[in-house]
């Protein structure tokens, strides 16, 4: 028995210094965002670049009194504190591309079923990798109904975005697609839903709407004149700015940096902000997309709180043809030094 023992004791500790090398061999944490000198993109339209999101330093989580990070706050919480909070558009329904997105900082992402090419199912592995990554979801829904808030609602995101929102009726009923009866028309399937993490959270009806953003998009002539009404209906969290749409409502589908398209924003940029004047707990927050003549330091000068930096289609895009460019051209100058090469040597002889 002894010698058993002994032979268990000296196998065990053996395992234990295999599999648990000394703390100078531990590898280092490695930094989690990205600095202008690791990557550099050139502006495009509906995009910044990365040198702009590097000005809007915003931290996932609030510091304590004792220094330490507390758990970050929900989105909603995060607005009331003062937070200006970045995101990205995800139209690519990548969860990779979803979670790269949160390891870089971004603060919210959000998942784009009105253009991007997937629907519930395609959403749901881009809301576990965010997840995952501690990082907020917003749904965007391909239209204003009922049915599609069901579902997006369903799956859990911090907020949701409703598209052309052109009255103050249209966002009571947006708002009315998130709430159970008797407040709203909201399907009711919470014991089972990933929203209530399948039933284990008992406090999700109770506090369901303290955690949700909602989101009202105007991006229409009908929606910026009626822009102070939709931000005054109870319950709309954020009016989302649209500026492609509205310039093609205003007639300027490929000038969105006209004049005309410019004052509209402003307009109703103005009648959302005076909706909250000196009471926080009403009216809305001011949200939008910043693009290539609209850039996000100006947006958030404007008072702006959300802004959406970029597409991560477009980021890639940028990228890709960065990266081919850089290619050909490098091929060039050496073809032009060959040849050069071999004039020097023909006239020399």
């Amino acid at each position: 028995m002894g010698s058993i023992t002994t032979t268990t004791t000296i196998v065990a500790a053996a395992t234990a210094t295999a599999t648990t090398p000394p703390p100078s061999l531990l590898p280092k944490p490695k930094p989690r965002f990205l600095t202008p000198s690791n990557f550099k993109f050139q502006p495009f339209p509906l995009s910044i670049s990365l040198k702009h999101h590097t000005q809007l330093p915003i931290p996932k989580s609030i510091p304590s009194a004792a220094g330490a990070a507390v758990s970050p706050l929900n989105l909603k919480s995060r607005l009331r504190n003062g937070e200006t909070l970045y995101g990205l558009f995800l139209l690519s329904f990548s969860p990779t591309l979803a979670e790269i997105a949160s390891l870089a900082g971004y603060d919210f992402v959000v998942v784009d079923m009105e253009h991007g090419p997937g629907g519930i199912r395609d959403a749901l592995p881009c809301l576990h990798a965010l997840a995952a990554a501690d990082t907020a979801a917003i749904i965007r829904v391909p239209e204003s109904t009922a049915a599609w808030a069901k579902k997006a609602l369903d799956l859990g995101p911090q907020g949701i975005m409703f598209p052309m929102i052109d009255t103050a009726q249209l966002a009571h009923q947006a708002v009315s697609f998130c709430r159970f009866p008797p407040a709203g028309c909201r399907g009711a399937a919470h014991p089972i839903v990933r929203a209530s993490k399948y039933g284990f959270d008992d406090g999700y009806i109770g506090n369901y709407l303290d955690e949700l953003l909602i989101m009202c998009q105007v991006e229409s002539k009908e929606g910026v004149a009626n822009a102070g009404e939709i931000a005054a209906v109870d319950g709309v969290d954020c009016v989302q700015m649209g500026p492609l749409d509205l310039s093609a409502s205003l007639g300027y589908l490929w000038d969105p940096g006209n004049k005309r398209v410019r004052e509209a924003l402003r307009e109703a940029e103005r009648k959302v902000l005076e909706s909250r004047k000196d009471d926080v707990e009403s009216g809305a927050y001011l949200a939008g997309f910043a693009t290539a003549f609209d850039g996000a330091r100006d947006m958030r000068s404007r008072g702006y709180h959300i802004v959406s930096g970029a597409v991560d289609i477009g980021l890639f895009r940028s990228a890709a043809a960065e990266d081919v460019i850089a290619f050909k051209t490098s091929v060039s100058e050496s073809e032009e030094e060959e040849e050069k090469d071999v004039d020097e040597k023909y006239w020399s002889e």
